[in-house]
């Protein structure tokens, strides 16, 4: 996704109300136990824990709200286990669809997802039938207003780090690394005191598809609806050119 319409869908996110805000700080929740259970609870030898923090800061969440959270993942002997699943499938007109979910129900989440899909007119496909079409990639937004530094120098601390490319938007730049090195770009960038509208590792369209029919339109945005209302899933990818 260009740097533009992902910054423009960030400025969205962030403007959600307070019940939506609140199940993103949920989901990020679970990231946090998931990544506190497999490196410890300490951020400067769990790499996995450090990039969730940056993700949790970007969506705003407080650093009491982290703290806490890290916390109660790494007190709470008892807590429940999830699950990272995958689930690869179409929209209407083709459209490509994964989504990413961190449950401790394979068989709820994958009977909701399956729904999301029916009720969109498109359907679940098999483990690889369309992630060939994305490319995981490391990508870090940032807004231009919130950045003292001008896009050469910005580019040249990025691909020092290990970036692999550098976009500039109207509104924003885009840096994208190779999921290995993403860590490592990112801390650089925060070490450079460079504020971060997004950084994440994410699924890149080699391709978009655009919907022309109103219905197509209507029914693909029913299917992402339902794959944001539901608490397992953890992350949605797509080709469609909104």
């Amino acid at each position: 996704m260009s740097g533009h319409s992902k910054f423009a869908n960030i400025k969205h996110k962030k403007e959600k109300n307070d019940s939506a805000k609140g199940k993103i700080f949920t989901k990020i929740g679970r990231e946090i136990a998931v990544a506190v259970k497999e490196g410890g609870a300490d951020p400067a030898n769990n790499s996995r824990l450090r990039d969730i923090i940056a993700k949790a800061k970007s969506n705003n969440m407080s650093n009491d709200t982290i703290d806490r959270s890290i916390k109660k993942a790494a007190g709470d002997g008892n807590a429940v286990n999830y699950e990272f699943v995958t689930y690869e499938g179409y929209g209407p007109n083709g459209t490509a669809i994964i989504v990413e979910a961190l449950t401790d129900n394979k068989n709820r989440t994958a009977s909701n997802v399956r729904n999301a899909f029916t009720k969109g007119n498109g359907n679940v496909g098999t483990q690889g039938c369309v992630s060939f079409m994305f490319d995981k990639k490391g990508q870090i937004i940032i807004d231009k207003e919130e950045c003292n530094m001008e896009s050469d120098e910005l580019m040249m601390v990025a691909l020092d780090a290990g970036a692999e490319d550098f976009n500039e938007e109207d509104d924003s730049f885009e840096i994208l690394t190779d999921p290995d090195n993403f860590s490592e770009v990112r801390e650089a960038l925060e070490n450079a005191k460079i504020s971060m509208a997004s950084a994440e590792v994410t699924m890149i369209p080699q391709t978009w598809v655009e919907l022309t029919e109103e219905h197509d339109v209507k029914m693909m945005q029913r299917t992402l609806d339902l794959l944001d209302e539901d608490d397992d899933v953890q992350e949605v990818y797509h080709n469609w050119e909104e």
